[in-house]
């Protein structure tokens, strides 16, 4: 397994932990430490485990380590993160349901619409659009988990930019789908 593969598998394997402090067992939430430190240390896990997607991507491409595994593996990553984050989110009614579900839902479409492409002979790649979501969404989530509240009150607006930018680069992957189509 090369270097980027193995920083995307890090970003799989921090996810249990930022869960941990994220939404604590009811056991370990009510302690002093874990009412002073929980959101800022799910926030530092988070914004690691975000830095190995910039890390992954760049030492694959630099050094030729782009393989089948990390084709699979990176996006599978980045949206177990993300998926964990508003799971989080949600259960501390912090993020409402349904943008999560719209999000999750986007994110289902396009791995599939991505599957099928593949599947059919072609491939249907990564844009511009895609890439601003995925950040919007890590700016969200950094914003729900800061330890000050002004932040936090702002993070709302974050996850309506992030909402749209979602379903604007969905639409856009459905319609690059449709366009193979016909």
């Amino acid at each position: 397994m090369n270097t980027a593969n193995k920083l995307t598998l890090t970003r799989i394997l921090l996810i249990p932990f930022f869960l941990l402090f994220a939404m604590p067992p009811k056991a370990l939430a009510g302690t002093e430490f874990f009412i002073n430190w929980a959101k800022p240390i799910a926030l530092v896990l988070f914004i690691l485990a975000s830095l190995t997607d910039l890390l992954d991507g760049h030492i694959a491409r630099k050094h030729n380590m782009v393989t089948n595994t990390g084709k699979f593996l990176d996006p599978l990553a980045d949206k177990l993160l993300i998926a964990a984050a508003m799971i989080a989110l949600v259960s501390t009614e912090e993020l409402s349901g349904w943008i999560c579900f719209i999000i999750l839902t986007r994110e289902f479409a396009v791995t599939g619409i991505r599957t099928i492409a593949a599947s059919e002979g072609y491939v249907i790649a990564a844009n511009k659009w895609g890439k601003s979501k995925t950040v919007m969404q890590i700016i969200a989530v950094c914003m729900s988990f800061f330890p000050w509240d002004f932040i936090q009150g702002l993070a709302g607006v974050a996850w309506v930019l992030a909402l749209i930018i979602t379903v604007i680069s969905g639409a856009i992957y459905v319609k690059e789908f449709l366009k193979h189509g016909e």
